[in-house]
């Protein structure tokens, strides 16, 4: 599947501070819908191991994706960007907990279209040794939840 995803835009990008030999590294994903379908947002943040900020992003996805889709575009894009840093162990953390147990196999996809987007995932995973999931809070995830924000923000400010 082709990806629907307009061209990403960048909050911060560290290239000076991008070692494309990290054997383990962080991503934080976030997806948003207003609406549900609506207008929808990604954001990332993808960090070494000690915390320290190696590139954030954020993207409009389309005026008429549910939060559910949004959650699946945000870890698509990480995940992409992901692979220029890191072919060892990618850590995602999302606060999506329909998203981490579905990417655990502990709950089934029956919807077609995040089907297909998780089969894309799946294929971008495969592009590295492992990929871990871990469910974590609102809280946690604020910074990749405020450039998913951005994105459907900026998109409404022109």
């Amino acid at each position: 599947m082709q990806s629907r995803f307009p061209e990403l835009c960048y909050e911060k990008h560290h290239k000076d501070l991008i070692p494309m030999n990290k054997k383990e590294i962080k991503l934080y994903t976030d997806g948003c819908a207003r609406g549900n379908p609506g207008p929808a947002g990604a954001g990332f943040v993808i960090t070494d191991m000690n915390g320290v900020i190696i590139e954030t992003g954020y993207k409009f996805l389309g005026n008429n994706y549910t939060n559910n889709q949004a959650e699946y575009g945000a870890l698509l894009i990480g995940l992409s960007k992901c692979l220029k840093i890191c072919r060892g162990v990618v850590h995602v953390y999302s606060d999506s907990e329909l998203l981490v147990k579905q990417m655990s196999g502990i709950y089934s996809v029956k919807n077609h279209e995040l089907k297909l987007l998780m089969e894309n995932v799946r294929s971008l995973s495969s592009g590295f040794e492992k990929v871990t999931f871990t469910h974590i809070k609102r809280e946690k995830n604020s910074q990749a939840d405020e450039l998913a924000n951005k994105a459907v923000d900026l998109k409404f400010k022109r």
